[in-house]
C-alpha cells in the first residue's frame, strides 16, 4: 500500500535553513577558489570552513534592521568565523549566491519528482499488463466509436509518461547552473576561475553568459515542464473522472472504509483524488505563464521575477510531488469492472462494427460513397428503432447482393478490433 503523502522530502528543500545551507556552502566554495588562485589565504580558507556557521533566528533579527536577507546571513556568519570573515563573499553580489543556491535547489527537487515518476510509470506498466486484454469501448468525441483494451490506454499513458521524464531530465539539465560573476556578470571584481571553481565543487555548470543573474528562460522552461507533466497527470485524472461516471460505471478509484463521499447523500463515491489532481494541473498552468512573466527584465537585472519566484518555484515542485503521490496511488488501487465494459459495448445494437461492414463491402467491389450509405441508413435505423443493427443489415437487399448471412456474423467479432494489442506493447517495450 503507498503511504500517505508527507510533506518533509520534497518541503524540506524549500526551507529557509536548507537555502541558507546552501548559500554557506557556496561562500566556502568561492573562498577556496580564492585561496587556489592565492587571493585568500590558506589558513583563512581553513578557519571560514571550521567557523563559518548561521542561525537562522539571528538571520531573521539582523535582516529586521538590513532589510536585506544576504548582508543579514553575511553577518551573521562573520559573527561566528571572526576576523577571517572579512573574505567571505569577496567580489560576488548577492545574486552569485541566490541564483546558484536556487540552481541546487531545483536540481534536488528534480530528483525526488524523478524518483516518483520512475514508481508512476511502473505503476502504469503494471496495470497496463494486467489489463492488456480487457476489452471495452473506445470514445471519440464521447461517443461510442470501436472496442479498445482498457490495457492500451495505460500502454498510452505509460508511453507519454516515459516523454515526459526525459523532458524533466533535460530541464534539470537546463536548471543545473551556477553563476559567480560579479553584480553585471562582467568577473570585474571576481576571477572566471573561482566561478569555474565553485559550479565544479557543488556539480554544477557554470552559466557560459550570464548579468547580475541566471537568466531566467531556464526557470520558465522547467516549471513549463512541471506543468506539462501536470497535464499528462490531468489527462488520466481526467479520463478516470469520466469512466468513473454512474452511467458508465467502468473504472472507480480506491475507497476506503469508513470514507464518506458526501455529507448529504450516503450512497456517493466521487472520485476526489482524480479531481483534485486536475485542479492541482491548473496552478502549475497558471505558475507557468507567471515564470514566462519573469524572462523579461530590465536591463541586467530587476527583481520583479524574485517575489514571485519565491511562490512558484517551492509551489510547483511540491505540487507535483502531490499529485505524483496520488496518482500512484489511485492507479495502483484502482478498481476495474469488466462486466460492465462489457455491458457498455453492448448498449449501441452492434452499431460499433459499422465500418468493418462498410470496409467488407468495399473488399467486394462496392464504390465506397454507395457503400456508406447503405451502412448509415442501417445504423440510423437502429438508433432510431433500438433494433440489432447486425439483423438489420441482414435484410437490407442492396447489402445481402454482396454479403451473406455468415459472412455477415463473421464482421460481427470483438476479436477482430484487438488483434493487434500485442504488437503495440511490443513497440511501447512492454512485453
Amino acid at each position: 500500500m503507498i503511504e500517505r503523502y508527507t510533506l518533509p522530502e520534497m518541503g524540506a528543500i524549500w526551507t529557509d535553513e536548507h537555502r541558507l545551507s546552501w548559500w554557506l556552502k557556496i561562500e566556502i566554495a568561492a573562498c577556496e577558489g580564492w585561496a587556489r588562485i592565492g587571493k585568500i589565504p590558506e589558513e583563512a580558507v581553513k578557519v571560514i570552513k571550521e567557523k563559518g556557521a548561521f542561525s537562522w533566528e539571528r538571520v531573521q533579527e539582523i535582516e529586521e534592521v538590513t532589510q536585506h536577507d544576504v548582508i543579514a546571513f553575511l553577518t551573521n556568519v562573520a559573527e561566528n568565523v571572526g576576523d577571517e570573515g572579512k573574505y567571505i563573499h569577496m567580489g560576488l553580489t548577492s545574486s552569485d549566491v541566490l541564483d546558484t543556491a536556487l540552481s541546487l535547489q531545483l536540481v534536488e527537487a528534480s530528483d525526488i519528482l524523478l524518483k516518483k515518476m520512475d514508481a508512476l510509470i511502473e505503476v502504469i506498466k503494471k496495470r497496463a499488463l494486467e489489463h492488456r486484454d480487457t476489452l471495452m469501448m473506445g470514445r471519440t468525441h464521447g461517443i461510442h466509436a470501436e472496442p479498445i483494451t482498457l490495457g492500451l490506454k495505460f500502454a498510452l499513458w505509460y508511453e507519454e509518461m516515459k516523454r515526459q521524464k526525459e523532458r524533466l531530465l533535460f530541464a534539470r539539465e537546463e536548471i543545473r547552473v551556477g553563476k559567480i560573476s560579479g553584480a553585471v556578470g562582467t568577473f570585474a571584481n571576481v576571477e572566471p576561475e573561482v566561478e569555474e571553481w565553485v559550479c565544479r565543487e557543488l556539480n554544477l555548470k557554470p552559466a557560459p553568459v550570464s548579468t547580475q543573474i541566471l537568466q531566467r528562460d531556464r526557470h520558465a522552461f522547467y516549471i513549463s515542464v512541471l506543468a506539462g507533466i501536470g497535464s499528462s497527470l490531468d489527462k488520466i485524472a481526467t479520463e478516470i473522472r469520466n469512466l468513473q461516471r454512474t452511467d458508465v460505471h467502468e473504472v472507480e478509484e480506491p475507497f476506503g472504509k469508513g470514507q464518506k463521499g458526501s455529507s448529504a447523500m450516503p450512497h456517493k463515491k466521487n472520485p476526489i483524488t482524480a479531481e483534485r489532481i486536475s485542479g492541482m494541473a491548473r496552478l502549475l498552468r497558471g505558475n507557468a505563464l507567471v515564470a514566462m512573466e519573469n524572462v523579461a527584465l530590465w536591463h541586467e537585472r530587476d527583481i520583479s521575477h524574485s517575489s514571485a519566484e519565491r511562490v512558484i518555484l517551492p509551489d510547483s515542485t511540491i505540487a507535483l510531488d502531490y499529485m505524483l503521490h496520488k496518482l500512484i496511488r489511485l492507479l495502483d488501487g484502482l478498481q476495474v469492472f469488466p462486466e460492465q465494459m462489457k455491458e457498455n459495448m453492448e448498449k449501441v445494437y452492434g452499431l460499433i462494427f459499422s465500418q468493418r461492414v462498410l470496409l467488407a463491402l468495399v473488399e467486394k467491389g462496392v464504390v465506397r460513397e454507395d457503400a456508406y450509405a447503405w451502412v448509415q441508413r442501417n445504423s440510423l435505423k437502429a438508433w432510431e428503432t433500438k433494433e440489432d443493427f447486425q439483423s438489420l443489415v441482414k435484410r437490407d437487399p442492396d447489402i445481402n447482393k454482396h454479403l451473406s448471412a455468415s459472412e455477415i456474423t463473421e464482421l460481427f467479432d470483438y476479436a477482430y478490433h484487438t488483434k493487434h494489442v500485442r504488437d503495440i506493447f511490443r513497440r511501447a517495450g512492454l512485453e
